[in-house]
């Protein structure tokens, strides 16, 4: 039993050693992936705005599901950003200027990371105050990164 749950312990460490661009068996399939991660981001990130911006009624536990889903959606694209899988609305700089871009994906996750921080804070103004900040590194990504 011992030697079973080894072997499956190994095999997982295998699989998650392996390159992230392995995972997709089609440039398509990246794109496809990180769109639909960068989408579902987008929509929750959306719900918190409307919070922020006063067009729904705050709700500190609807705050919080949503700085979630973003929080952790924001770690989840960049694996999908590998070599050969250029097209979908990225711009050729993202192969080019590699260092900016991670730069920005970590300015991302770390953004995203203080707004999951303000929204468990349970007040509007914690929310308020961060979401602005966020918004702007994803903006700093689009302008350089993302054709419209």
């Amino acid at each position: 039993m011992i030697r079973l749950a080894l072997f499956a312990l190994a095999a997982a460490c295998a699989a998650v050693s392996v390159p992230a661009a392995a995972q997709f068996a089609k440039p398509e399939d990246a794109i496809k992936y990180r769109q639909s991660a960068l989408f579902v981001m987008g929509q929750h990130f959306s719900r918190l705005g409307a919070m922020a911006n006063g067009r729904v009624p705050y709700d500190a536990a609807a705050a919080t599901a949503n700085a979630e889903v973003v929080a952790e959606m924001a770690k989840l694209p960049w694996a999908a950003f590998g070599p050969g899988t250029e097209g979908g609305k990225a711009k050729p700089e993202i192969w080019k200027e590699d260092a900016k871009f991670k730069e920005r994906q970590q300015k991302l996750v770390e953004e995203t990371g203080k707004l999951l921080v303000a929204a468990k804070a349970g007040n509007i103004d914690a929310l308020k105050a961060q979401f602005g900040p966020t918004g702007a590194s994803c903006k700093a990504c689009h302008d350089s990164f993302r054709n419209q």
